[in-house]
């Protein structure tokens, strides 16, 4: 074979040797900038874990720079979830917080299996020590979230579901968890609520809310003055987990025509015992 021929026949090889090799440098590119951080599904959970942990929407650079991930592996993960549900994007569309299908597992585990009946059974008590309904609440996005709830044997008494969503600003529950929320967070929301007037005692004031809520978080409990409901009272205390965060919250509600608010907050110890007692069914 002549010398020409010879290297047109080696060209061919040179070419795929070159691509190869190629290829081989993106690969390793690739690898030095996407660490292993295990694999894309548990990636996907450490993003919601990380989430939910915070309390508040993440924008895709604190996302990225707290899993340790480059900023293109977090935004594809992020679009994943966004289309699943399990993420959604705040008032700042940078930002991003946790979606309708994650709040919607969270709700089915609190309310599965023997846990749950543990819980229910803690309400049972109280309303029986009590004598009047009590329920068991948790933050949903800017609303109220029903877990369970335990009717008094009344024939007067109001009806709320589990699963049934109440405001934030106008009841026991809702500026308790507005109480306990750090003051970023709280102006954030306070901002972003609608301050419906219920009733004639609805607090429909951005700086009277404010003020009230550093009255809850001062004396750790929160009271319904008939700013839901008309002619019903209610009183609500903290649930919290081992670390000492808020996660829920118990309260007791009745008509006024059978507890005053000075009887509601005589009951007040015995809210707080059941809480504890909920802090390991959480």
């Amino acid at each position: 074979m002549t010398q020409p021929a010879r290297e047109a026949a080696a060209a061919p090889a040179t070419t795929a040797a070159a691509q190869v090799k190629k290829r081989a440098a993106a690969a390793s590119d690739a690898q030095a900038e996407e660490p292993s951080t295990g694999s894309s599904a548990e990636r996907s959970l450490r993003l919601l874990t990380l989430l939910a942990n915070e309390g508040r929407a993440l924008s895709l650079a604190d996302l990225a720079a707290q899993l340790s991930l480059p900023k293109g592996t977090a935004h594809r993960i992020c679009t994943q979830l966004l289309a699943t549900g399990f993420l959604a994007r705040d008032v700042d569309e940078r930002m991003f917080s946790v979606g309708p299908a994650l709040r919607r597992l969270a709700f089915d585990t609190l309310n599965h299996g023997v846990v749950r009946g543990l819980r229910h059974d803690v309400l049972s008590e109280l309303v029986k020590q009590v004598g009047e309904t009590c329920n068991f609440t948790t933050l949903d996005g800017t609303q109220v979230l029903y877990l369970d709830r335990v009717e008094a044997q009344w024939p007067l008494r109001l009806t709320l579901d589990v699963g049934s969503h109440v405001p934030l600003h106008c009841t026991a529950s809702g500026k308790l968890f507005l109480a306990q929320m750090a003051k970023k967070e709280r102006e954030a929301v306070i901002g972003q609520i609608t301050l419906e007037r219920m009733t004639a005692n609805t607090i429909t004031d951005t700086d009277a809310l404010r003020a009230e809520c550093d009255a809850i978080a001062a004396q750790g409990y929160s009271c319904d003055r008939e700013e839901f409901i008309a002619g019903l009272v209610a009183v609500a205390v903290p649930v919290l987990d081992e670390s000492g965060r808020q996660r829920a919250a118990i309260a007791v509600h009745a008509p006024t025509a059978r507890m005053t608010m000075d009887d509601a907050m005589q009951r007040i110890d015995a809210l707080k015992a059941a809480a504890k007692r909920m802090r390991t069914l959480l």
